[in-house]
């Protein structure tokens, strides 16, 4: 039996719910050779800004124990060149979504980068990322404050042209409640997680080993975190959320599923084995295939929760 792998998510319709994580994956067109794209549900882009930025100061990605930590800075081309150098060659993979991540320092930047997107043909959706410290309010981060939030979401949505999907930061109190907000101000989708706030020092010079301090964590070890935030943000919403957090192989992708996402996206497994993306998507057909599950969507929030197990504990 072949089973049927495609979902529906955020008004598209993904040939597998399997993409790649922003940051991880370039602009998609450097991994052309490497894989192929036409296998996987598809990518989301580095984020884009207005101007083009040239990220942190080096050393800004080390691996710890389970994962890693990166304090890349959002470096990137610039919209502008985004549209004119590397779209032209991604509509060679329409099967692909390609999702534009999206991100600024005050609201008016996001708006600015997605209105030029608008045009563009080429991008299937857009991904915001809340996790920037909002200028405007004294360096807050967009994705930590339910008002700002509410307000970026909703200016952006008033010109997106495109589904727009809302990636949450994980360090909040509540996760449901920064789920609601984003729903309640339109957002056709959420994201989540995002790399969790990291500190790493070298024990020998008495320094951090990351040039900016800190960075974000990811990797598996973050995995059992996400996976429980996603569960507690799909009982509190109705919109489709596609997972992130450690994800490696396909086991891992299905347990994001069973906690309520539609899809996943693969980040960090990609720096160790470029063609991750590709070899997850591929074994979680053969997975569904031996365990005789004809649809990927019927493992959409399946997880199996007695009244007892609710209840959970420390």
């Amino acid at each position: 039996m072949k089973p049927q792998m495609s979902v529906k998510f955020a008004g598209l319709t993904l040939r597998n719910p399997v993409l790649a994580a922003s940051g991880t994956f370039g602009y998609g067109v450097e991994f052309e050779e490497i894989l192929n794209l036409d296998r996987i549900g598809g990518f989301v882009t580095k984020g884009l800004s207005w101007e083009p930025m040239a990220g942190n100061p080096a050393p800004r990605l080390i691996e710890t124990p389970a994962g890693m930590i990166n304090s890349i800075g959002l470096q990137n081309i610039g919209v502008e060149a985004f549209i004119k150098d590397k779209l032209p060659a991604l509509r060679r993979h329409a099967g692909a979504a390609c999702i534009a991540n999206v991100f600024g320092y005050q609201v008016r930047d996001y708006v600015a980068v997605v209105e030029a997107l608008n045009d563009a043909d080429g991008v299937s959706a857009y991904e915001l990322n809340v996790s920037c410290p909002n200028t405007q309010y004294g360096g807050m981060v967009f994705g930590t404050e339910t008002g700002i939030l509410d307000q970026l979401i909703t200016r952006v949505k008033a010109v997106a042209k495109r589904p727009v999907i809302v990636k949450l930061s994980p360090n909040v109190t509540s996760i449901a409640e920064m789920a609601r907000c984003a729903e309640s101000a339109g957002a056709d989708a959420l994201s989540l997680v995002n790399t969790f706030v990291a500190l790493s020092i070298d024990v020998e010079s008495r320094r951090p080993r990351i040039a900016n301090v800190t960075g974000g964590l990811s990797g598996p070890a973050i995995r059992p975190i996400a996976v429980r935030m996603v569960y507690e943000a799909a009982q509190a919403v109705s919109i489709p959320i596609c997972g992130i957090g450690g994800i490696a192989s396909a086991q891992d992708a299905v347990e994001f599923l069973l906690a309520g996402a539609t899809a996943v996206q693969v980040g960090s497994a990609s720096y160790a084995d470029p063609r991750a993306v590709e070899r997850i998507a591929q074994s979680l057909a053969r997975w569904c295939a031996r365990r005789q599950v004809s649809r990927v969507s019927e493992l959409i929030g399946a997880l199996k929760v007695t009244p007892d197990s609710e209840a959970g504990g420390v």
